[in-house]
């Protein structure tokens, strides 16, 4: 008989990145772990920032997009945390890759998008309370354009874009395809509900 505390390691030992590296260099070498960003990267920034420093630095993973975006802060933090531990991840975007979504999008390499793929680009967009003081809506104004220049940098060098290109995406505000987007050379097609083996071409490429 398996007491409650066997089956809850059993469980985590199945579920987590970081106890799924316990296994041999061999084996290790040949599972990329997974995982899903999806939904408002706000409401999952704590999550997803663990789930990124459970596994080993210099690993290979995958992460598979389907987010809306949320706080730009969020995206920002995700994108710093994978080329700050130089992880190795590539990139499916499985529905919806948008907003501030785009930063960790971008940090990785090599990048896999469906034709119904749908990324939006954008310029950063300011939300408060509505009491907010007048001289504190100046200084966000201000910052907020100060930043909004710095990732516009950083997408060009990470993706790579010229600028020129991404502002016509972004000034006004762009829903752009997959299609569009491996046209340019900023990911790679692929089509899950083909014959072939999409999975079998995903984990190569994790692992080239």
């Amino acid at each position: 008989m398996v007491n409650m505390d066997e089956k809850e390691k059993t469980q985590r030992t199945r579920s987590s990145p970081a106890l799924q590296w316990h296994l041999s260099d061999e084996n290790r070498s040949k599972v990329p772990w997974e995982i899903v960003l999806c939904g408002d990267l706000t409401d999952r920034q704590a999550d997803l920032l663990d789930r990124l420093t459970e596994v080993p630095p210099r690993s290979r993973g995958i992460l598979y997009f389907d987010s809306c975006g949320g706080s730009v802060y969020t995206g920002l933090a995700l994108a710093t945390l994978i080329r700050t531990r130089q992880l190795k991840v590539t990139a499916v975007v499985i529905g919806e890759c948008s907003s501030a979504a785009l930063l960790p999008f971008a940090a990785c390499a090599p990048r896999f998008v469906t034709r119904q793929a749908t990324l939006l680009f954008h310029p950063m967009r300011w939300q408060s309370e509505e009491d907010v003081r007048l001289e504190e809506a100046t200084e966000w104004a201000r910052h907020f354009k100060h930043l909004e220049g710095d990732l516009d940098q950083i997408l060009v060098k990470l993706l790579p874009l010229e600028l020129s290109a991404l502002h016509r995406w972004t000034r006004p505000g762009r829903f752009v395809t997959g299609q569009e987007i491996a046209d340019v050379g900023l990911a790679t097609l692929f089509d899950p509900f083909d014959t072939g083996d999409p999975w079998t071409r995903i984990r190569s490429a994790s692992k080239a």
